[in-house]
């Protein structure tokens, strides 16, 4: 094989799934699916201006489900050569003949697969050498450090590189594939003043190389967010307002998606059960899924399983339209798959009459915490408790007044997810879900 990773490899993993699928008929599977892939990549490190690691990253793969009426076997196998593919396929087969029936188990429905596969603009690749990216990972750290004097250390920066191609198949004679690219630039920094450390970071993620930060502006921001955070102190437990920089704000959605998975639905471990049909969130705010945005981080054409990705309201008027369901989950719920096999495409945050800018964010708030990093794992999916550390800023009299760290914030989701007052417009489009700022009425914040 080749060592190329572009379009040009579609017809060749296509004909590799192809064959896959014709073992298993012939092994006597009533359905099969098989998904092969290429990826290559590139990452380089450098710390205190010296290349700490530079990675070629090289992979390639294909997965093998197949059933037996109701049975299901899977095999995966990273050599794509017939006979390699083959043996997959058996080991796949004889997995199944000893597993349990399974009433859900089977392919998508054929009415719900892609016919026709939009071209999502998402495969920007980017010809640069090592010694191209040690240049830009070296101009990144040093450009921060070059801020100010106290910044007298530093985790490194990182530039990656990342394309792959994916040909996804079924014995329901869907089959396609796409490339898709990915490239980020990352800088972490310490300083010091006065016997205290501190430490944060900044990133640019895109699909398109163009549409990264430049490395100077990546380090400086870093800095500056690293430089911000000395002098911190600790607080004493008050209840107050909290608002969630964008990039924080994100993770509270994704605590609302994964209580919304249809895996998460049908074995009753959500704090949000049963919850479509009723009001989540304040009756301003709407969450849309939009699979099809052009170069968007998190679009597809087509779900993990075939399934066509549609748009979506998911939250109308704070109302929850629906869950997130893969074909499984779908049937497990008597319902119909919306898509997301897989994972969400590409979630939109609208407040409406509720968006604001940051600085209106802060006046509104008044006095409280503005969160830029948690800590820990304290996340009850199941009862929504929610506990993490936290660091940040204090507000006072709308207006940060100084740093914070060492504290905790606590409440519970659902009632969290209700008592969001505003968001704001500085939205965040480095991930699945965009959001802005996000403004809640009140937590528990714990310190001193």
């Amino acid at each position: 094989m080749s060592q190329t990773v572009d379009a040009t490899r579609i017809p060749e993993l296509e004909a590799i799934v192809g064959s896959a699928l014709e073992a298993a008929r012939a092994a006597g599977a009533t359905q099969a699916e098989a998904d092969a892939s290429l990826q290559r990549g590139l990452t380089a490190t450098v710390r205190m201006g010296e290349v700490d690691t530079i990675e070629y990253h090289r992979d390639r793969g294909l997965a093998v489900t197949v059933y037996f009426g109701q049975r299901k076997g899977s095999a995966s196998t990273a050599d794509l050569a017939p006979a390699a593919v083959r043996e997959t396929v058996a080991k796949a087969a004889a997995i199944a003949r000893h597993t349990a029936a399974d009433d859900c188990a089977g392919l998508a429905d054929r009415g719900e697969l892609a016919r026709d596969i939009p071209d999502l603009d998402l495969d920007h690749p980017w010809s640069i050498e090592p010694e191209e990216a040690v240049a830009q990972a070296r101009a990144c750290e040093a450009a921060g450090l070059g801020v100010d004097r106290r910044l007298n250390n530093s985790e490194g920066a990182t530039l990656t590189s990342h394309r792959g191609v994916r040909v996804y198949g079924n014995s329901h004679g869907f089959l396609a594939g796409y490339p898709s690219t990915s490239h980020s630039l990352s800088c972490a920094l310490l300083a010091e003043s006065d016997g205290e450390m501190q430490r944060d970071y900044w990133y640019s993620v895109a699909r398109d190389p163009a549409a990264l930060e430049s490395a100077a502006a990546v380090g400086r921001r870093a800095a500056e967010r690293t430089l911000a955070r000395l002098g911190s102190r600790r607080l004493g437990t008050r209840k107050a307002p909290v608002l969630f920089a964008p990039e924080i704000a994100r993770g509270l959605f994704g605590h609302f998606i994964g209580a919304i998975r249809g895996t998460s639905q049908y074995r009753r471990a959500s704090f949000l059960l049963g919850a479509a049909g009723q009001q989540v969130f304040p009756a301003f705010l709407q969450i849309a899924e939009r699979p099809h945005l052009c170069g968007a981080l998190a679009s597809a054409p087509f779900d993990t399983e075939g399934v066509a990705t549609r748009d979506r309201e998911l939250v109308r008027d704070g109302v929850l339209q629906g869950y997130v369901l893969g074909s499984y989950s779908a049937r497990k719920l008597g319902l119909k798959t919306t898509g997301n096999a897989g994972g969400i495409h590409n979630l939109l945050v609208d407040a409406g009459p509720e968006c604001a800018a940051f600085e209106a964010l802060l006046r509104r708030m008044g006095s409280g915490l503005y969160v830029t990093e948690l800590m820990g794992q304290g996340v009850n999916g199941v009862t929504g408790d929610y506990s993490r550390g936290a660091s940040g800023f204090w507000v006072e009299n709308g207006a940060i007044a100084y740093p914070v760290h060492e504290v905790t914030i606590a409440g519970n989701l659902k009632a969290m997810l209700k008592d969001i007052v505003a968001v704001g417009t500085d939205v965040d489009i480095q991930g699945a879900i965009r959001t802005g700022s996000v403004l809640l009425g009140e937590m528990t914040i714990a310190g001193e």
